[in-house]
């Protein structure tokens, strides 16, 4: 049975709306028609296949690791029988800086290196992105000429009446495996107190330089970004989101949808999420992976989706409120009259010393900060100290005052009180021994960044937790 229902869909996931009737499906050479069990094999091999290529691309050419580390320390351990590695043909080229994966007569899925937006997954059978890539280097000096926290001189200092021994047994136990159920693979650890770092860990290969992959981390970043809109009078998280296709006609639902709804992840929009339980994952019905694999229009995939639920009365942990977000802070940057590719870079992360975080983009040139980001840990440290001080960093204000309040209130709709405004939150007794205005940014594989404004302190650890960890 043929089934050009899927064909087309698969299609539509893989090219963006307007281009379904130049698109195949993701489906092996020689199949052209084909029934609905291949197409959603055709479907999870590939999107799989397009992540790990990106992952590998990622962690060569933007983190400087060794192909062969990055396939056996975080690929290996992350397919979970999904798609095994050793199925997976792959090459690495270093000179043309990309990578290439096939699966038996799948067709193959490549990524590139494409400088400092990191690595883009393409679509299929293309060579290249459809953007014009943008030179952004901090505009900072050395970090080894400015002190701690807007460099990395005389950062370390352990404060009078620290137990030291208890500082060494928190980090043996995060690094130390045999001490836990499950492999925890941490890899950086950092503590911050009264601004100084008082604690700092690396597993062997990793230093204080080293990027990491971020994933749902990087949604702090898009609240952080629409802080700094906020705070320049750009715009009001309480108004309608000012998306003008929810606004072109009058009785549109989502012209209802608020900046504040979709920072707390109540927009209402319509967007599948895949189960590896049910076999859906890495499919044409989950949206929320298609970002990462299908080489979308991200912030187009997004936007043009219907309404499912009234906003505000529904929460749902999906990347359409965050993508659209980020199709706002796009907006709003160009009306600035700045580069969008380096607007992070200059409006936030040079105001807090951070120097190589990297965002990567779909082919069209949209950030896509649900996932693909890159950091280190200390840069993730500064993030976190700018939200224990209320959005204001070595005397200056960057959020807008009251922003770690509001971030950090959970959304009404949030029945567990474990979410705020694009943070995870402690106001509803998720550790116990934890304060209760603790708040975290996190990332698949236990990637997080807890802030704790009544310590004063910032907790960062980043690895590959695969069996172990939380994230989003």
């Amino acid at each position: 049975m043929t089934s050009k229902k899927l064909t087309r869909r698969a299609a539509l996931k893989v090219f963006g709306a307007g281009a379904a009737s130049l698109a195949l499906p993701m489906v092996p050479y020689a199949w052209r028609e084909t029934d609905a069990a291949q197409v959603l094999e055709s479907e999870q091999v590939g999107n799989i296949t397009a992540i790990y290529a990106k992952l590998l691309a990622s962690g060569v050419f933007v983190c400087g690791r060794c192909a062969d580390d990055v396939i056996e320390n975080d690929l290996e351990p992350a397919s979970r029988g999904l798609l095994p590695i050793d199925e997976i043909g792959i090459t690495v080229d270093e000179t043309e800086q990309f990578v290439r994966m096939n699966v038996r007569d799948f067709v193959p899925r490549k990524a590139v290196y494409v400088g400092d937006q990191g690595c883009t997954v393409l679509p299929l059978w293309e060579e290249d992105v459809f953007f014009d890539p943008v030179e952004v280097s901090p505009d900072l000096p050395d970090a080894e000429a400015m002190d701690w926290p807007m460099g990395d001189r005389n950062g370390v200092e352990i404060p009078g009446g620290a137990d030291d021994a208890a500082l060494e047994a928190m980090l043996d136990f995060a690094f130390d495996d045999d001490q836990h159920d499950a492999p925890q693979r941490t890899r950086a650890l950092v503590v911050i107190h009264d601004g100084s770092i008082v604690a700092e860990r690396y597993a062997p290969g990793f230093d204080k330089d080293s990027r990491h992959i971020s994933w749902s981390m990087g949604k702090g970043v898009t609240s952080a970004l629409i802080g700094v809109l906020a705070q320049r009078g750009v715009i009001d998280v309480e108004a309608p989101a000012p998306i003008p296709a929810w606004h072109a006609d009058p009785d549109d639902p989502r012209s209802a949808i608020t900046v504040k709804h979709l920072l707390q992840m109540t927009g209402g929009l319509e967007f599948g999420r895949g189960s590896e339980e049910a076999g859906t994952a890495f499919t044409a019905e989950d949206d929320h992976t298609a970002v990462y694999s299908s080489a979308v229009n991200v912030f187009d995939f997004s936007i043009n989706r219907p309404l499912e639920h009234e906003p505000g009365a529904v929460w749902r942990y999906l990347n359409c409120d965050p993508l659209c977000l980020g199709w706002i802070i796009r907006d709003k940057a160009r009306e600035l009259g700045e580069s969008y590719l380096a607007f992070p870079q200059r409006a936030l992360f040079d105001k807090i010393g951070s120097r190589r975080t990297v965002l990567e983009c779909d082919p069209w040139g949209n950030f896509i900060m649900t996932g693909y980001n890159y950091a280190t840990a200390r840069d993730w440290a500064r993030f976190g100290m700018l939200h224990i001080n209320d959005g204001v960093f070595e005397g200056e204000r960057i959020l807008p005052e009251g922003w770690t309040d509001f971030v950090s209130t959970p959304a009404d709709a949030s029945e567990a009180r474990n979410y705020g405004a694009q943070f995870w939150l402690n106001a509803g007794g998720q550790y116990d021994e934890a304060p209760r205005d603790m708040f975290w940014a996190a990332g698949q594989y236990g990637q997080s960044c807890f802030m704790i404004p009544s310590r004063n302190t910032v907790v960062v650890r980043l690895g590959h937790s695969v069996e172990g960890g939380y994230g989003g």
